[in-house]
């Protein structure tokens, strides 16, 4: 396949006590793909993503990265190589009492040296990119406000900021609206396949809503019991693939509107 730009073989994950997340999994992304791997929980949709950038470490398998093996690569090598991956974390991840812009700043540091990195001494272009980002998701008034004053929806994009500014090829997304209500769920999936298309990056977003899948994705991957079970365009994800996929547990199949702890405060939706 041309312009592959991760190429995942054989890839095993098994927990304590035999338990397997994922069972032989093998399939590749080619540039620029907006690639939406749904699946009930405990599928093994977090286990797949957070092992491609060896957040978890696999099993078996190879996991191949811009014409690397990640699985590979142990201390400076491999930070130096996941500085190409981006991540948005369902829960966000933000540090609650910094400021919106020192929060995506973060995103810099990575491609820092340890000096610059230790004393936030950042280039004036990384502050001029960040600032440009954020006024590219709507949050342009909210730049110097602590992060945890922010509403769920706002602190959704401020990470997804903060991986842009890693300049990455490869953006995962694991559950970035599971903790949203529906209008929050909306923006934040706008802006992510907005900035992914204008950026010509690959993304893999992990959800469990169908009905988004299929509106954002390119591509759609069905995850059920570690194994993949459907690959192919929205289009071709029938009503019986989807049934099967997610058999005794349809209720996941819809957004729900729920609340997250940030800071030990409630976070209302906006």
């Amino acid at each position: 396949m041309d312009n592959v730009i991760l190429d995942v073989r054989n890839l095993t994950k098994c927990y304590e006590r035999g338990v397997y997340a994922l069972r032989g999994v093998d399939v590749s992304f080619t540039a620029g793909e907006f690639v939406v791997v749904i699946g009930p929980s405990g599928a093994g949709k977090s286990t797949f993503i957070r092992c491609i950038n060896r957040m978890i470490d696999s099993t078996e398998g190879e996991i191949i990265f811009d014409g690397v093996h990640m699985e590979k690569l142990k201390g400076a090598q491999l930070r130096q190589q996941r500085s190409g991956i981006g991540m948005i974390f369902q829960h966000y991840n933000l540090v609650g009492r910094v400021n919106v812009i020192k929060n995506v700043l973060y995103g810099c540091l990575g491609k820092m040296n340890a000096a610059k990195s230790l004393f936030g001494l950042y280039e004036e272009s990384d502050k001029v990119e960040a600032l440009a980002l954020l006024n590219k998701v709507g949050l342009s008034e909210q730049v110097y406000k602590r992060a945890d004053a922010l509403s769920g929806g706002q602190m959704q994009r401020v990470g997804i900021c903060r991986a842009i500014m890693q300049n990455p090829k490869l953006l995962l997304a694991d559950e970035p609206i599971a903790s949203l209500d529906p209008k929050s769920a909306d923006v934040v999936m706008d802006q992510i396949k907005a900035i992914t298309e204008e950026k010509n990056l690959t993304c893999i977003v992990n959800l469990h809503q169908v009905a988004y899948a299929k509106r954002y994705a390119s591509r759609i991957i069905g995850i059920k019991s570690g194994k993949i079970v459907f690959d192919g365009t929205p289009l071709a994800l029938t009503d019986e693939i989807i049934a099967g996929i997610y058999e005794g547990k349809e209720e996941q199949m819809v957004l729900k509107t729920a609340t997250v702890e940030v800071d030990d405060r409630s976070v209302a939706y906006a």
